[in-house]
């Protein structure tokens, strides 16, 4: 789990970026503008940065200057914005941020920003190398680092973790009763598929709606009907 600050004046944006990033497992503090950034700044120490660059207070660009000049930019930074140009973008990299996303940002590019991020601000270059050996799926940077750090205290601790993690999972083929109503039938069937699936995401939620095709407060209505318990899927 990664501590994260987003930056950014509309409200709406902070709400889709925060809930997307908790639902990662990831501890996301919000800003509404620079003045706000900075406190946190000043208060904590963050994994990664998402930084609007149109404020009304102090634009992005001046805050990561800031932040350079008095040597607080040591966390990756990713820019964000929907009316930047290519010399702004450009001018943010140029001092020391680490991408940009342009706005409206959809899911899978922040997920991808973010990880990439994450990654970049590891302190284990073993860390690739490691978790490929074993074959394990591409997760969040954070949990690569535990994994990593496990690996190098004690050998085998991961490979064990990983079947401890593999046999809690549900069985991917499951027997049904077709001797009852369609209805019980059909929600039996689609419980055991959301719960499989929310077990296998790590109980993130955005992803079992991007990985079923459906809208999340869909999902959610649905999961509620059918009885599904959220809580046992969540990472650890």
């Amino acid at each position: 789990m990664a501590n994260i600050l987003v930056v950014d004046d509309e409200l709406g944006i902070r709400d889709l970026l925060s809930e997307i990033l908790n639902d990662e497992g990831h501890s996301v503090e919000l800003a509404a503008n620079a003045t706000q950034a900075r406190a946190a700044r000043n208060g904590g120490i963050f994994d990664l940065v998402l930084l609007d660059i149109w404020m009304p207070d102090t634009d992005g660009v001046s805050l990561l200057k800031e932040w350079a000049a008095s040597g607080q930019l040591t966390m990756p930074v990713i820019m964000m914005s929907g009316h930047a140009t290519i010399d702004t973008a450009v001018e943010a990299t140029r001092i020391g941020a680490l991408s940009f996303l342009e706005k409206p940002v959809t899911m899978q590019k922040l997920l991808k920003a973010v990880e990439h991020g994450l990654a970049k601000n590891a302190s284990t270059p073993a860390a690739k190398p490691a978790v490929a050996s074993i074959g394990m799926p591409s997760v969040g940077a954070a949990h690569v680092n535990d994994t990593v750090g496990s690996i190098n205290d004690a050998g085998i601790r991961p490979l064990a973790s990983l079947r401890s993690q593999a046999d809690s999972m549900p069985d991917a083929h499951q027997d049904f009763d077709l001797d009852r109503p369609l209805r019980e039938a059909r929600d039996g069937f689609e419980k055991a598929y959301f719960e499989f699936h929310l077990a296998r995401e790590g109980g993130s939620m955005t992803r079992v709606a991007e990985k079923t095709g459906l809208e999340r407060t869909h999902l959610y209505r649905k999961l509620r009907q059918l009885g599904v318990d959220l809580g046992r899927s969540r990472r650890g």
